[in-house]
């Protein structure tokens, strides 16, 4: 008898009204918003505009859903191409099936489209963004629960996930959550990425690598838990040889590119508006006054070069007036002297 254990969810939908709440696509729209949400506050932290990382995620996100898909049909197909399997199934992504390689893969692709038009560099798009996607991850992970699926081996663990469905093979009975596993581990991974970024002050993508590295390293062993079908190669699941090679190609990438390109991107985004900068300052009411000020200043200024103007006017028209008055009385006196001259000689004739 079991004294404690988690249970499973008695159905993976809620109905409101004619369109039933699936669980598991709850769980990945809830990772998406907030992964936009913190990739947004990251990239405003380095730097970037706010609202890039949601404009950039409408081409990253679509193209992510439409690779993990492809990556759980080519690697599951038996389970929908196989005899008496309906193919028609490969595309009702809300029963579960969602390959995070290729989501995140082809994710990278809508991701680079998106920055290439809007001139931004895809490495420091992918560091702001990584421990949003590993708490996306981590959110998602419990769609598993909803559907009653990805779990582990049988346990007697106290925290043992419950399964009650035996459809599609499954067994009822006791078993490890893998689910659970992998959430709380995205959830250290999430921490770990923002923990090293204001350590070593990360960049070129290498916060990225390091949120790629640490999440193989938990999938592999998370993997090898799993007692759902695989494909498997020298003992080990395909997964598995995935979560390995990647692990060793994000390792590589950390070294090469701190040797070639260290330290972080001075600028992420041309002509952002960078907190406390001169676009910022200029944007600002307080900014605006002293310019409105000095515009008053200047207006001042006119004025009194206007009344200076005046008075230098003044000041000539006295000084013409002045002059005019001696040289009137000049006249004045050569007038009367040739008045007395010319008396005499009208007395003469």
């Amino acid at each position: 008898m079991y004294l404690a254990y988690i249970p499973s969810p008695s159905r993976g939908e809620l109905p409101l009204g004619p369109i039933p709440l699936r669980g598991y696509a709850f769980c990945i729209i809830i990772g998406v918003f907030v992964a936009v949400w913190l990739g947004n506050k990251r990239w405003i932290a380095r730097g970037g505009r706010a609202g890039t990382v949601a404009d950039i995620a409408v081409w990253a996100v679509p193209f992510g859903l439409v690779g993990g898909r492809l990556y759980h049909v080519i690697t599951d197909y038996e389970l929908y191409f196989s005899e008496g399997r309906d193919w028609v199934d490969a595309f009702k992504i809300w029963q579960g099936g969602l390959g995070i390689w290729g989501a995140i893969a082809l994710g990278a692709v809508g991701a680079w489209i998106g920055c290439r038009r809007r001139g931004i560099p895809l490495p420091a798009y992918a560091d702001a963004i990584a421990p949003g996607i590993a708490v996306a991850q981590a959110l998602g992970r419990w769609g598993n629960w909803f559907n009653q699926e990805l779990y582990g081996r049988e346990t007697h663990l106290p925290w043992a996930l419950h399964i009650t469905s035996d459809e599609g093979g499954r067994v009822p009975g006791y078993y490890h959550p893998t689910f659970l596993y992998e959430s709380l581990w995205c959830i250290g991974v999430a921490l770990l990425v923002i923990w090293a970024d204001r350590r070593f002050k990360l960049g070129h993508g290498r916060a990225f690598a390091v949120y790629v590295a640490a999440y193989c390293v938990g999938r592999a062993w998370i993997e090898y838990m799993r007692v759902d079908d695989a494909h498997h190669f020298l003992g080990l699941r395909l997964n598995d040889w995935t979560a390995l090679i990647v692990f060793l190609l994000a390792v590589a990438y950390i070294i090469v590119s701190a040797k070639k390109r260290p330290g972080r991107e001075e600028i992420v985004e041309p002509e952002a508006d960078v907190p406390g900068g001169p676009d910022a300052e200029a944007a600002s009411p307080e900014a605006e006054k002293p310019v409105e000020g000095a515009k008053a200043e200047g207006a001042k200024t006119e004025g009194a070069k206007a009344e200076d103007a005046k008075a230098e006017g003044a000041k000539a028209e006295d000084k013409g007036g002045a002059t005019a008055a001696p040289k009137a009385a000049g006249e004045d006196k050569a007038a009367a002297g040739a008045s007395s001259k010319s008396a005499p000689t009208a007395g003469e004739s």
